[in-house]
């Protein structure tokens, strides 16, 4: 399980939990009752149906709660001139030298085509704590493994606009 949340996923994982608490739940409540009243439940596809996302809903709370209960906490802050949690920085790669810009945030929020690297990926590990023009040597496994350049660095504020993966 992810175990390193920084205070915004958390909040943000509270914010879900209560949405799916206060939303989610008592509409499919609703839909079970509803569906529940239409007849022989063994043929009624409608109730299983229902029946199926009402408990999907509960796991994710029940998988969201657990993930803050066990999480140990990691700061957001980092110093202005390194690369740190939130922070958007653009990379020149040494091999061919094309440049990509990524935010650096923890696992539960990373995806890579949206430009979101975890903070516990190979590249993710080798930029944090580098500054503007500084050499990271990312070592993928064994056999792979290449260098990057910070090439800038953007500190930015956690808007909460990027949202936590469902599983």
């Amino acid at each position: 399980m992810y175990d390193e949340l920084t205070p915004s996923d958390i909040k943000k994982m509270q914010e879900e939990i209560e949405y799916r608490k206060l939303v989610v739940r008592p509409k499919a409540l609703e839909e079970v009752k509803e569906t529940r009243a239409h007849g022989d439940l063994s043929e009624n596809f409608e109730y299983h149906a229902a029946k199926k996302v009402k408990n999907q809903n509960e796991s994710r709370i029940r998988y969201l709660e657990r993930m803050i209960k066990t999480a140990r906490v990691i700061s957001e802050e980092s110093a202005a001139d390194e690369v740190g949690i939130n922070n958007t920085v653009t990379i020149r790669f040494a091999d061919d030298g094309t440049e990509e810009t990524y935010k650096i945030v923890t696992t539960v929020r990373g995806n890579s085509l949206e430009g979101l690297i975890s903070n516990e990926s190979p590249l993710g590990k080798a930029l944090l704590g580098k500054k503007v023009g500084e050499l990271a040597h990312v070592q993928v496994n064994e056999n792979v493994s290449y260098d990057v350049q910070v090439v800038k660095l953007e500190n930015t504020v956690d808007d909460g606009s990027d949202r936590l993966r469902s599983f």
